[in-house]
């Protein structure tokens, strides 16, 4: 018994490589030792590792079976064995499975796939963020990046993934495989009161991620307009002014009754018609080309860019570096694309 238990012991504490290579070269050694004893009870080299591997996982079916003496005193030894050695196999790849899930709940795993997008920062406003690109896209992978010891979201979603660590440190951005992702998004940090330190913070996370990516589309939270003009070095394609923003929809919105919901149905997918983004078509000369085509498809157009006045433009051609905005339903727009 403490022959057997000292076996046990020293199967546990072997590497896992050391382990798998053992119990392979066993299979293959006892594979070749019975079919040496018993060529003609066997027939072949297949079914004799077809009696090993019964042997092994206690199975025992009895279609084959050893006959002789120093077989069938192998085939005891295997046994003992081989019910150790498979044993600890099996509780190794179960602990495998248990490690990975907590290194990827700790966020200690990294990101290795592409085109996804980077949120940077944890809170009510990533949460939704989050949702909504999912509902979104159907293919596109989300890679949450905070300081908290475990992921915010459940990880059964196999499109989120989370990075554990400083957003302002290169290391946190290569663990995201920043360099490979198709954008990025900057949320303030909730947890900073004064809205400048907020702010500052979020500069330098722009920046450590324009010195590692600086092609990646960028969109970051700024708590105050006037502090804009401190992001001018860095290279940031797109802010979103948190505070401002709300307030002039909430005047909107007491100037003109029922504005809010036009705002939600261009901002969410969960309401109405949304806002997309097309490319030019070769048979469009001018913006009146495409916005006629567009809203027979039902669709219209209603910006290039940051220029929102197409319907003064209509006669002028639409140059080639154009980015079109359209309003529409989500079949339409799929027809769009296709065609």
């Amino acid at each position: 018994m403490h022959f057997f238990l000292k076996i046990s012991l020293g199967l546990i504490k072997m590497r896992n490589l050391t382990l798998f290579l053992t119990t392979g070269i066993f299979i293959l050694l006892s594979t070749l030792i019975m079919y040496a004893l018993e060529p003609d009870n066997f027939e072949s080299l297949l079914n004799t590792f077809y009696f090993v591997m019964t042997t092994f996982t206690t199975v025992g079916y009895g279609d084959y079976s050893p006959v002789t003496l120093p077989a069938k005193l192998y085939s005891v030894f295997m046994f003992i064995i081989g019910i150790g050695l498979l044993g600890v196999v099996i509780g190794k790849i179960v602990d495998s499975f248990t490690i990975f899930r907590k290194m990827r709940e700790e966020g200690r795993m990294s990101y290795m796939k592409g085109n996804h997008i980077v949120i940077s920062g944890w809170g009510k406003k990533s949460e939704s963020a989050v949702q909504e690109i999912l509902d979104s896209h159907e293919e596109v992978e989300v890679v949450i990046i905070d300081t908290l010891p475990k992921s915010p979201v459940d990880l059964t979603e196999n499109r989120v993934h989370y990075i554990q660590g400083d957003p302002t440190a290169e290391e946190t951005f290569v663990k995201a495989n920043i360099t490979k992702a198709n954008a990025l998004i900057v949320f303030a940090d909730d947890t900073i009161s004064d809205p400048s330190l907020k702010d500052a913070k979020t500069l330098l996370v722009a920046i450590t991620v324009e010195r590692l990516a600086p092609d990646v589309h960028t969109t970051v939270e700024v708590m105050a307009e006037k502090n804009i003009s401190n992001f001018s070095h860095a290279k940031v394609d797109e802010f979103i002014l948190a505070q401002e923003t709300i307030s002039r929809l909430a005047v909107r919105s007491a100037l003109y009754k029922g504005v809010s919901q036009v705002y939600s149905q261009l901002i969410s997918r969960q309401h109405g018609d949304d806002l997309y983004k097309l490319s030019k078509k070769a048979e469009w000369t001018t913006y009146n080309d495409a916005f006629q085509d567009l809203l027979v498809q039902g669709a219209t157009l209603i910006a290039d860019r940051n220029l929102l006045d197409i319907n003064r433009r209509l006669n002028e051609p639409i140059p080639e570096e154009a980015v079109l905005y359209i309003i529409c339903d989500k079949e339409t727009y799929k027809k769009l694309t296709v065609a």
